[in-house]
């Protein structure tokens, strides 16, 4: 039997995530709840916090349907 005393939440990982071009501040919620949406110099940064690989990836799937050109994949690190 489990014992649910000794699973560990999963805490989650923060990662920007740079793509080319500008998507407007609305498609903050399409990439989650928890999701941010900025941009620099003709490319989005999107912040996200994710609690494991299947969620980035799935995230990485979303942004690679969208025809957009992927920058980076970056964790971010708390300073």
């Amino acid at each position: 039997m489990l014992n649910k005393s000794k699973i560990k939440q999963q805490e989650s990982i923060p990662y920007e995530i740079r793509i080319k071009g500008e998507l407007d501040e609305h498609w903050a919620d399409w990439f989650g709840n928890t999701a941010t949406v900025s941009h620099e110099e003709k490319e989005t940064r999107i912040k996200v916090a994710v609690v494991d690989q299947a969620q980035l990836h799935g995230l990485l799937k979303r942004i690679r349907d969208l025809g957009v050109t992927l920058i980076s994949v970056t964790i971010v690190t708390p300073s």
